[in-house]
């Protein structure tokens, strides 16, 4: 596959990657000159944009579970051995049967609100496998399955979401940070942890998690460019799943989301999100930049949202379902599972084993969420004020009397 980047590092560059990855026509300039801006060379490039529909992106294994070489990523997966690739299929599989059930306790009620990660499985545990223990994390609210890869216990993301705790996990034990709810903030936390540890000399590096939607916050760009200006080691990894809840990628920028990168000073790649090689691949190489010395990348992992935004919303408003069966024949688990099984790195029985611990984990994590203490309810008056404060006190003391007439209407 050619290998989209806009990475200075390279001064060369093919021809196929000339072609817009957007269905438009690119130019590429050298020596202040626009090369391609007139005759058969633009209209080439015209047609051939106009005749493929796929991006150009970095891609390790195709959807039919086939091995497609590339000499520049290649080499970050070079010794990854059967066991480890049975590693990523068993994490993405245990991050999906968690994710069901996490959607079904909302639906019955026990959970608040769920922002389901369906489809973007390999995005996921493909870049929190490359992260080293000693790099810092920053999410948003829907990396389960980074927060899998990082140690945290899924049933503390079910706490967070049922309302019974703030996140359940230290984020200094686990190097990953609570979940962000605000868009894009946390990529401003990223880049300001980036810069400290780079003055402490730390040779760690620091990876922050946005969707597409969340790269038009102002926030996401001022990180960019205070990241290119200290040379931050932080990794941008942009989940483009193609739907800022209803708003569409075309909506929402005209270049593809990792050329924006170039604009900074850094370099940006994208790579299929539903390729878990790749994405481990790709990660790694930015990280490993990173620890060196040499600054930002921008990953930008084409991928799709298969359910809703969260459970409050309705996708079937907004999109049609013949996109969503296109992006079912790129399933990430079914890819993997087809090269696990061609290259005989795996048999039934590890098939049947794997199936039998996720229905474990769906019985663990329905059971912790069902046995979750409530918190006291009068908690979130306390600390609103350090010295106390007289209408305060009346809320509570509302609050008090409407608790008490359940109490009351139980008792009659």
């Amino acid at each position: 596959m050619t290998v989209e980047s806009t990475a200075p590092r390279k001064p060369r560059r093919s021809a196929a990657s000339k072609a817009g990855t957007d269905g438009s026509t690119a130019t590429a300039t050298s020596g202040g000159k626009t090369a391609g801006d007139t005759g058969t060379k633009r209209a080439t490039r015209t047609t051939r944009a106009a005749k493929s529909t796929e991006p150009e992106l970095v891609q390790l294994l195709t959807p039919e579970g086939k091995r497609v070489k590339n000499a520049e990523y290649d080499a970050y997966v070079a010794g990854i051995t059967p066991e480890e690739l049975r590693g990523l299929y068993r994490d993405m599989v245990l991050t999906r049967r968690f994710d069901a059930e996490a959607t079904s306790l909302q639906r019955q009620g026990e959970l608040g609100l769920w922002a389901s990660l369906l489809g973007q499985e390999a995005a996921q545990i493909g870049s929190g496998r490359a992260t080293r223990e000693d790099d810092y994390v920053f999410p948003t609210y829907r990396e389960h399955g980074v927060a899998w890869c990082r140690g945290v216990d899924p049933t503390n993301l079910l706490g967070m979401f049922r309302g019974v705790n703030n996140g359940g996990w230290d984020p200094n034990g686990n190097n990953f940070h609570l979940y962000t709810i605000v868009i894009g903030s946390q990529a401003l936390h990223a880049t300001g942890y980036a810069m400290g540890i780079a003055k402490d000399g730390a040779d760690s590096a620091v990876i922050a998690y946005f969707g597409d939607g969340a790269s038009s916050q102002g926030d996401v760009n001022e990180a960019f460019n205070f990241a290119a200006v200290y040379n931050a080691p932080v990794v941008f990894f942009c989940q483009n799943n193609q739907w800022a809840i209803s708003e569409s990628n075309e909506k929402q920028t005209r270049v593809p989301l990792y050329q924006r990168a170039q604009g900074f000073g850094f370099p940006g790649v994208r790579v299929d999100g539903n390729d878990v090689l790749a994405s481990l691949a790709v990660t790694r190489w930015a990280l490993e930049r990173a620890r060196r010395g040499e600054g930002p990348a921008l990953i930008e992992a084409w991928t799709y949202r298969m359910g809703a935004h969260t459970t409050s919303d309705d996708p079937s408003r907004y999109r049609g379902d013949e996109e969503r069966l296109a992006w079912e024949a790129k399933d990430p688990i079914l890819r993997l599972r087809r090269y696990l099984e061609a290259s005989n790195h795996a048999d039934e029985g590890f098939f049947a084993e794997l199936e039998a611990e996720s229905e474990a984990l769906g019985k663990r994590v329905r059971e912790a969420v069902r046995a979750m203490q409530d918190p006291d309810h009068f908690a979130i008056f306390e600390n609103v004020y350090a010295d106390g404060h007289a209408l305060v006190d009346e809320e509570r003391a509302q609050f008090a009397a409407y608790q008490a007439s359940f109490t009351d209407a139980e008792g009659v």
